[in-house]
């Protein structure tokens, strides 16, 4: 079975060989191979070393066209600073008067610089891979995007102060998603995958308002397209996953601090429960007999249709060997995991 067959069968509730392995690896898997962060979240060639290297090295059972949240802000005009071997430093409100949304301009993700890297990133992996490998691009939420143009905290803020404008700003950033997605599924794109972390910060209520419509547009228009919708919010979102159920994701990331059992319940046959042991606690500073009992324990509470992974990112520096004991957990389990 090879990788795009075994997410299949899997998220058809059929028998597969193996649960598949969604480790989401970005830091990690530059420093794998030796490159600094700034060439792996600017130079699609680096970024596609790094995951072919990890996805061979550790069996994962995805490729991920993902780096940092600020592919399509950036081509919008947000400035952005890449340090030579560190994280995106924001620079400041692409919007920083409501009045300035008049200006804001949507590019066409064939002409942003970032958005066509990443364009430029999943055709590489469809000439490789396709197939063979599930191929996964990514979009901002719309609600993330507008946290990303607007600066968090003055968001936040904005959802009380003035909703109406809010309302206005996500309609374009829901647009500018459904735009590059659709770019994405026609470089090769199998799945398409959603942050919006900002919505584990608000209340249920206000992810009823401001996030949820948008996500259910955004993957309307993906599963239209013919790609899977994946929905990836970080944190906490416990008191939400009913509401995440709504979106039309059909795999849904869950963070380790929310009950996988609880989430696949909820979730029951609208979506696949994806996660979510610690990456923290588990992967990096636990041991291979630590790893692969979380591993043991995920499956167990996700049901047969759930797909291993950390519950976020793998952290950069997790040992190599906790990586092989998460692979070798999902093989052990076989079919019955």
């Amino acid at each position: 079975m090879n990788s795009c067959e075994r997410m299949t069968a899997r998220l058809a509730g059929q028998p597969v060989d193996r649960p598949p392995n969604f480790n989401i690896m970005m830091q990690f898997a530059a420093h794998y191979i030796g490159q600094p962060l700034a060439r792996y979240y600017q130079d699609h060639r680096v970024l596609c070393a790094a995951n072919f290297a990890v996805q061979e090295a550790f069996d994962l059972d995805i490729l991920q066209a993902i780096s940092d949240p600020y592919r399509e802000a950036a081509d919008c005009g947000l400035p952005v600073e890449f340090p030579d071997d560190g994280l995106p430093i924001w620079k400041g409100p692409l919007l920083a008067e409501p009045a300035d949304l008049a200006r804001l301009k949507s590019p066409k993700p064939e002409d942003g610089r970032r958005m066509s890297d990443r364009l430029a990133a999943i055709r590489l992996f469809r000439e490789r891979a396709g197939g063979r490998v599930p191929i996964m691009g990514w979009v901002e939420g719309a609600l993330a995007e507008a946290a990303d143009l607007r600066g968090v905290s003055t968001l936040l803020t904005d959802l009380y102060d003035r909703p109406e404008w809010v309302a206005e700003l996500l309609e374009i950033c829901t647009d500018l998603a459904i735009a590059f997605a659709r770019a994405q599924v026609e470089a090769g794109a199998d799945i398409i995958g959603l942050g919006d972390a900002v919505a584990s910060q608000i209340s249920p209520r206000a992810y009823r308002q401001f996030a949820l419509p948008y996500e259910q547009r955004i993957f309307a228009a993906v599963r239209a397209m013919g790609a899977i919708p994946r929905l990836h919010i970080c944190g906490n979102t416990s008191r939400i996953l009913a509401d995440m159920a709504q979106s039309g994701a059909q795999i849904i990331d869950i963070d380790w601090m929310v009950d996988m059992g609880q989430a696949a319940t909820v979730f029951g046959e609208r979506a696949a429960v994806c996660g979510n042991f610690d990456p923290v606690k588990i992967m990096l500073h636990g041991t291979p007999a630590q790893v692969q009992e979380a591993v043991r324990a995920s499956l167990a509470a996700g049901g047969p249709r759930c797909i291993s992974m950390a519950g976020c990112e793998i952290p950069d520096g997790t040992p190599h060997a906790n990586l092989r004991a998460h692979a070798a957990a999902l093989r052990m389990a076989g079919g019955h995991g």
